[in-house]
């Protein structure tokens, strides 16, 4: 598997190797030992989520202020933008964002640390998303800055306006918002 750090070093992109032929295609998706020498420590995750999303819903960006989650997504049905925001006030990339093209096709996968925002928007008419957290989710401590907060200016390759959740059009600006 091939990690990449992106332009916030702390958010890596992992590229499986795939093995195909005309009856289809196999690769190894997780590699517990591989993954931690990546990132440089250890990791222990809590709880897998599996989301579905229709074209334009944006979901995020979350985190959570207490029980942090480290994230490692993925797409196993259709195409979304995925970002992480770091949030962590002491880092040189406070306020900074990455984003990737995540797909069912190219099978990457983005390793979102704690201390990091995440949110994604779907390209393809639906997306399946498959996420591992390092901690389990606590709604008492889940905090959501806008999607379009002017100081991020993430640039959403999206038409329009997205379809939020009521709570995600409800979220605050990052100069707002509990950050670590």
């Amino acid at each position: 598997m091939k990690a990449t750090r992106l332009a916030i070093p702390d958010v890596i992109l992992f590229e499986p190797k795939v093995f195909g032929d005309d009856r289809g295609f196999f690769f190894e998706s997780f590699n517990h030992a591989q993954f931690e020498e990546a990132i440089g420590r250890k990791v222990s995750f809590a709880q897998d989520n599996h989301s579905k999303s229709a074209k334009n819903v944006l979901r995020g960006l979350h985190y959570q202020i207490q029980q942090p989650q480290g994230k490692l997504v993925r797409v196993v049905a259709g195409e979304v933008f995925d970002v992480a925001v770091d949030i962590r006030k002491n880092s040189p990339t406070f306020g900074k964002w990455v984003g990737e093209i995540l797909t069912a096709e190219n099978k990457k996968q983005l390793w979102v640390p704690e201390g990091f925002a995440h949110g994604f928007v779907v390209l393809s008419d639906t997306a399946e998303f498959l996420y591992k957290t390092t901690d389990y989710y606590a709604p008492q401590h889940e905090r959501c800055i806008i999607w379009n907060d002017t100081s991020l200016n993430i640039q959403w390759p999206i038409q329009g306006e997205p379809v939020l959740s009521a709570k995600d059009a409800q979220g605050t600006s990052l100069t707002r918002a509990e950050v670590f």
